[in-house]
């Protein structure tokens, strides 16, 4: 099987609240991945429709972010769940 790694982009800027994925753990589709702190100062919840294993940690708590930054790579698992 071929392996496909997939970049987790974050939704919007503002600052890194709270991590709560490792490398190397096993995310399901939808799980909460990070909160971000908006710069209006609302939370966002950051999920991706995506299970698998996470392959890279690419920001750390505190870390400002903006729409371009890559904030995982996730290894996607390719199972079909239906819970779209």
């Amino acid at each position: 099987m071929k392996e496909c790694i997939e970049a987790v982009y974050s939704p919007c800027s503002g600052r890194i609240e709270k991590v709560l994925i490792q490398k190397n753990s096993y995310v399901y589709e939808w799980e909460k991945l990070f909160v971000i702190r908006k710069n209006d100062g609302f939370l966002m919840e950051v999920k991706i429709g995506t299970s698998g294993k996470i392959v890279s940690l690419e920001v750390l708590e505190n870390q400002q972010v903006n729409g371009n930054t890559i904030l995982a790579r996730v290894e996607d698992d390719l199972l079909i769940t239906g819970s779209d």
